[in-house]
C-alpha cells in the first residue's frame, strides 16, 4: 500500500476499495469472523478448530502428527496461560482467541512497521512517521491532487497522541497498532466517532442529519432515481439510527451506527470450548485437558469415532 493510499485510508475511516457511484460506502466496523466454517460439532470440528488457532495455523497443523499435534499445542497453552497459574481461563481464552481474530491487524502493522522505524529501536516516533507520509506533500503548500495534507496531519497527529498511553510522542508495536486501527481497541472508538463526525458533519453543527448521512453513502450524479438501497436507508436512518427522533445522529447515536455491540464470538467460543474439554468442571482448563481433548480443535487425526477412541 502506497503512502497516499494509506493516507486515504486513515483519512476516510473506511478500507480502501474502488467504488461505483451507486455502491454503498459502509461505514461500520464490522468484527472480523472467527472462521469462514460453519460451526457445527456433530459434522466436524473445523470452526473450532480455525478459532483457537487461527486460519494460518490450523493449515499448519493438517500436516502434523498426532505426537506433533499434542506438542505444539502444548506450547500454545503456555502462551494462552498468561499469568502462568497452570490453568487457562475463559477470559484468557477469549483474549487468545481474539489476537488471532486480529491476526490480519497485526499482519498489516508488521508489513508497515520497517517503513517507519527509521531508526530501527524498536518503536515509531511521531517524528518518524510524519516525516515519513508527509515529508515530501508538505513541501509542496498546493499539491495537484485535492488533498490538504497539513489538515491530514493535524488530524493524525490528533489520533497518535490518542494512541499514545504514556504521551511520549513514541508508539510501541500495539500503539502503532491501534493508531492504523482505532477501531479494534476499546479507548480509541471515541477517536473513531469523532473523526466520522468530521467527514459526514458537512455543516459544521457537531451532527449527522438525514442528508449528510445519506449524502456520505451516495452521489447522486445526475440521477433521479434512487438506488433501492438508499431509500432503504433512509427508513434505517428515521427508524433506528436518530433514537430520540430529533432529525439527527449526536456522537452516541453515531457509536451504536458505526461501532454496533454485536454478538461476541469470540466470548461464545471461549465458553464453548471451556465446557467441551473441562473435564472436573472447575470452570477453567489444564494443559492436561486441552490436550487430552484436542480433537475438538485439532480435526486432521480424528477424523472417526475410531480413530478418537485409540487415542483416548
Amino acid at each position: 500500500m502506497s503512502i497516499q493510499q494509506l493516507l486515504l485510508c486513515l483519512s476516510l475511516g473506511v478500507a480502501c476499495v474502488s467504488a461505483k457511484p451507486t455502491e454503498k460506502k459502509d461505514r461500520v466496523h464490522h468484527e472480523a469472523q472467527l472462521s469462514d466454517k460453519v460451526h457445527d460439532d456433530a459434522q466436524s470440528f473445523d470452526y473450532d478448530h480455525d478459532a483457537f488457532l487461527g486460519a494460518d495455523e490450523a493449515k499448519t497443523f493438517d500436516q502434523l502428527t498426532p505426537e506433533e499435534s499434542k506438542e505444539r499445542l502444548g506450547v500454545i497453552v503456555d502462551k494462552i496461560d498468561t499469568d502462568k497459574d497452570g490453568f487457562v481461563t475463559e477470559g484468557e481464552l477469549k483474549a487468545w482467541i481474539k489476537k488471532a481474530q486480529k491476526k490480519y491487524v497485526y499482519d498489516s502493522v508488521e508489513r508497515q512497521w520497517q517503513e517507519f522505524d527509521l531508526n530501527q529501536d524498536g518503536f515509531i516516533s511521531w517524528d518518524e512517521y510524519r516525516n515519513v507520509t508527509y515529508g515530501t506533500y508538505l513541501d509542496d503548500p498546493d499539491p495537484d491532487d485535492g488533498f490538504n495534507y497539513k489538515q491530514m496531519m493535524v488530524r493524525d497527529e490528533r489520533r497518535f497522541k490518542m494512541a499514545d498511553k504514556d504521551g511520549d510522542l513514541t508508539a510501541t508495536k500495539e500503539e502503532f497498532t491501534a493508531f492504523l486501527h482505532p477501531e479494534e481497541y476499546d479507548y480509541m472508538k471515541d477517536i473513531v466517532v469523532q473523526e466520522t463526525m468530521e467527514d459526514i458533519d458537512k455543516n459544521g453543527d457537531g451532527f449527522i442529519d438525514l442528508e449528510e448521512y445519506i449524502g456520505d453513502m451516495y452521489s447522486h450524479d445526475g440521477d433521479t432515481d434512487e438506488p433501492e438501497w438508499v431509500k432503504t436507508e433512509r427508513e434505517q436512518f428515521v427508524e433506528f439510527r436518530d433514537k430520540n427522533r430529533d432529525g439527527k445522529m449526536d456522537k452516541e447515536e453515531t457509536k451504536d451506527w458505526i461501532l454496533p455491540s454485536d454478538y461476541d464470538h469470540a466470548e461464545a467460543e471461549a465458553r464453548h470450548l471451556v465446557y467441551e474439554s473441562d473435564q472436573n468442571k472447575d470452570g477453567k482448563l489444564t494443559k492436561e485437558e486441552i490436550v487430552d481433548n484436542f480433537w475438538i480443535i485439532t480435526r486432521n487425526i480424528f477424523a472417526t469415532e475410531t480413530v478418537i477412541s485409540g487415542y483416548e
